[in-house]
């Protein structure tokens, strides 16, 4: 390498490459990634996002942004409650954009359906195709481990979102016991990579995966990169004893 190194699973790669390493792994399983979130958490990720849209509350002519938002998991679920906010209140409806870096994700979201609050677009994290202070919320789902600069893509978090946007990230993290974290450890190291190799045909794009998971920074340690991006009051929940967490923080 020549340049400014970037991680990839457990490999330094040039931050060059990473982007498209990245891609390739995403387009060989966008068909079945769902599926797979699915077969791997055993459902449990579904209450982790129900637990995340609550925590953001949609509401009516809000505009949002689902960052990596890939097949529209989360923005289906904004979308939806925004409505109901508006059913009982009325007003405008609720704008919200998914972003995501990779086309074939995308594509599969968009082949599921949609609700009419959402729009979708091929995109950057670290470049987002939007104006200045133009979003009252933004979230990033399992998404943000996978970006070449993590601290880039909180600063361009910040810099769309109006004064008083909220914050959401969902992401992997630390299991709180060391128990916890042996047994997560053999879950992830033998048994996810498994599962790629028979469901989706890929073991190696599970085992990058796996190992992203573990090259992604820990919960406070990632608050702390929150704050030097220019978020306040930081705060994260631990779900399922740290095996996920959701980091929260303001732009104010």
């Amino acid at each position: 390498m020549t340049g400014p190194s970037a991680t990839f699973g457990f490999r330094d790669v040039d931050a060059r490459e990473k982007a498209g390493l990245v891609r390739g792994v995403f387009d060989r399983v966008a068909s079945r990634y769902d599926l797979m979130n699915d077969l791997m958490s055993g459902g449990v990720h579904r209450l982790w996002k129900d637990a995340v849209a609550a925590r953001l509350n949609p509401q009516p002519g809000e505009t949002i942004i689902d960052c990596a938002g890939g097949t529209g998991d989360m923005a289906r679920r904004y979308a939806k409650m925004a409505r109901r906010a508006q059913m009982r209140r009325g007003g405008a409806s609720a704008k919200i954009f998914v972003i995501d870096y990779n086309a074939e994700m995308v594509a599969a979201g968009v082949a599921k359906g949609g609700e009419p609050e959402i729009a979708w677009a091929v995109g950057d994290a670290q470049r987002l195709p939007l104006p200045d202070a133009s979003a009252d919320a933004y979230s990033i789902a399992f998404g943000i481990r996978n970006v070449t600069d993590i601290a880039g893509a909180l600063r361009e978090a910040r810099r769309v979102l109006k004064p008083g946007g909220r914050f959401l990230c969902l992401e992997f993290s630390r299991p709180t016991t060391e128990a916890l974290q042996k047994a997560y450890d053999a879950y992830s190291f033998k048994v996810i990579p498994e599962i790629g190799a028979r469901f989706a045909d890929d073991r190696d794009a599970y085992q990058y995966l796996v190992e992203s998971i573990r090259r992604f920074p820990d919960q406070r340690r990632f608050a702390a990169m929150m704050g030097e991006a220019g978020f306040s009051r930081v705060e994260f929940t631990n779900f399922t004893c740290g095996v996920a967490a959701l980091h929260t923080g303001w732009a104010i």
